[in-house]
């Protein structure tokens, strides 16, 4: 077996019961094989960026896995449409989304993935959460970049933010 690599997931909701929507994936991604979820970042309320629809809750996992780039999105996938994800379009509202931020310092760029994300470091609602548990991995510029999107920290209690 390979050791495992820190990668960083995104998981965002807006439609359904957002916050069981993301505590379910969150149980998902701990078992995954190979994986140990390590810590979750505060959740946070964001408007949606190119496209319509309420508001999102979005967050940061930080897992331990053994599962190879590819392999891992395949996984989150599946654990996307059994929440109920469909892809009418881009931008779509969602009852969930998943997205593979960071990969160790992996840089891909396959026909179905890229990594790190492309959009990493344009979007409030991932520099932020993911600067709570890696602030090393966000440029202050990005941050920078993002100050005039609304977001704010959402409380919901119950909320497991470390998992070690």
């Amino acid at each position: 077996m390979n050791p495992p690599t820190t990668a960083w997931i995104g998981l965002g909701a807006n439609l359904g019961d957002r916050t069981a929507a993301l505590r379910t994936a969150l149980a998902a991604l701990a078992a995954l094989p190979g994986t140990r979820l390590r810590r979750v970042s505060s959740l946070y309320r964001s408007a949606p960026v190119d496209a319509g629809g309420p508001d999102y809750l979005n967050a940061v996992a930080e897992i331990a896995t053994q599962l190879p780039p590819h392999d891992l999105l395949a996984a989150l996938q599946a654990i996307e449409h059994a929440a109920g994800r469909e892809r009418p379009y881009r931008n779509a509202p969602r009852t969930l989304d998943l997205d593979i931020l960071l990969y160790g310092d992996l840089r891909l760029d396959t026909a179905t993935l890229t990594l790190p994300h492309p959009r990493l470091h344009e979007r409030a609602f991932v520099l932020l959460p993911l600067a709570e548990l890696a602030p090393e991995r966000v440029l202050p510029q990005w941050l920078a970049g993002v100050r005039g999107q609304a977001i704010e920290r959402y409380d919901e209690d119950g909320w497991a933010r470390d998992s070690d």
